[in-house]
């Protein structure tokens, strides 16, 4: 399974790189603590890949790189080619890159 640090992703966030950011987080985590990812929580994915290009870079993430893991593969097994794991999730961005966000 291919990664992403969240290093990468604040440089792909910073040079305005054409990809997705997909959270599979449920609503309430997403209220608590985002960096505006795609909001499709883990148990909706499957009734809604037709929402996302097969053909994009996908960068999946969660609160700490579980589900998304379980994102990635279910996407790869469906044909999506370019599609890495956040490693750590939204709380290794908190802690590392953006430090007023809460950690939960």
């Amino acid at each position: 399974m291919k990664e992403t640090t969240v290093q990468e992703l604040k440089e792909k966030k910073d040079r305005n790189d054409d990809f997705t950011l997909l959270d599979v987080r449920e609503p309430h985590e997403y209220q608590i603590s985002n960096i505006d990812g795609t909001l499709i929580p883990l148990d909706d994915l499957p009734g809604r890949t037709d929402e996302l290009e097969k053909n994009k870079e996908i960068v999946v993430m969660c609160r700490s790189g579980a589900r998304s893991a379980q994102a990635v593969k279910f996407l790869e097994n469906k044909g999506f080619e370019n599609v890495s794991n956040l490693v750590g999730g939204v709380n290794a961005w908190a802690k590392e890159i953006d430090t007023s966000l809460p950690v939960y």
